[in-house]
């Protein structure tokens, strides 16, 4: 007699390869995600390119920015990998700090790096993709590569539709490898196309210095902190509040 579970021609049915296993597991990766991202508070995310070697000078800048964040009391968070985001949790982890990786196997270069003190990882890249874009109360972007472009035009989506709250601070860091990009923006989408409003180049701040990253973290955390005291009676994000500003209806018209 076939087994209830079995395929109608009596073969085995393989659950790792069904739609139906498959939207399951979805599931449990975003409830299993957002729990996770719940139990962490003044929660900073650095991107960054998993290429770039320790010595290069924006490992070494994400390296003292990871130490600074994490000696004033903020958790650092990467997605778990080598580059940029290994050199993020290194500083941290050096600081004493807490080190928070976001991990997902990928061919060749993706692995959780030893500097990370609690993960999680994914098996499906768009449910770790928005596990980060909602994973901190503040978002810095040093040179990268598609992976990281395509967090920045998430986050900057994000924010420009109303899904982000307004004070959350998105910086990209070295204006070398960002200003043609932004320049492009400027001049292209909003002068030339018509295809953003000014206001949309205001959603991020490009630097090269350290210290204004510090200052606009903690200037955003702390408005962000005041703001979620006075509506809800405490400072730090729920894991259901993160759900409702991942699920909330988009501002206006822009899309």
């Amino acid at each position: 007699m076939a087994h209830p579970w079995d395929n109608p021609d009596g073969s085995p049915l393989d659950f790792y390869h069904t739609p139906s296993w498959r939207i399951f597991r979805i599931m449990s990766e975003f409830v299993n995600g957002f729990s996770f991202l719940g139990n962490i508070e003044r929660s900073v995310t650095i991107f960054g390119s998993a290429r770039l070697p320790e010595k290069s000078p924006y490992c070494k800048d994400a390296y003292e920015l990871g130490r600074r964040l994490a000696l004033a009391g903020y958790t650092v968070v990467t997605g778990g990998g080598p580059g940029v985001m290994e050199a993020g949790n290194h500083g941290a982890w050096d600081a004493g700090g807490n080190s928070v990786g976001l991990n997902i196997e990928l061919p060749h270069e993706q692995r959780i790096n030893p500097y990370v003190r609690r993960s999680t990882s994914f098996h499906y890249f768009f449910s770790r993709k928005v596990m980060l874009d909602f994973s901190a109360e503040a978002y810095i972007f040093f040179p990268g590569g598609f992976g990281t472009l395509d967090e920045f035009a998430e986050l900057i989506t994000l924010a420009q539709t109303g899904k982000l709250e307004p004070d959350v601070p998105i910086i990209l860091f070295g204006r070398s490898f960002w200003e043609p990009l932004t320049s492009w923006m400027q001049t292209v989408m909003l002068e030339g196309l018509h295809t953003i409003a000014a206001k949309d180049l205001t959603i991020w701040t490009l630097t090269d210095d350290l210290d204004e990253v510090m200052e606009i973290v903690k200037s955003g955390m702390l408005t962000q902190a005041q703001q979620r005291l006075a509506r809800t009676g405490h400072e730090h994000p729920l894991p259901d509040e993160k759900l409702r500003h991942a699920t909330r209806p988009m501002a206006g018209t822009e899309q």
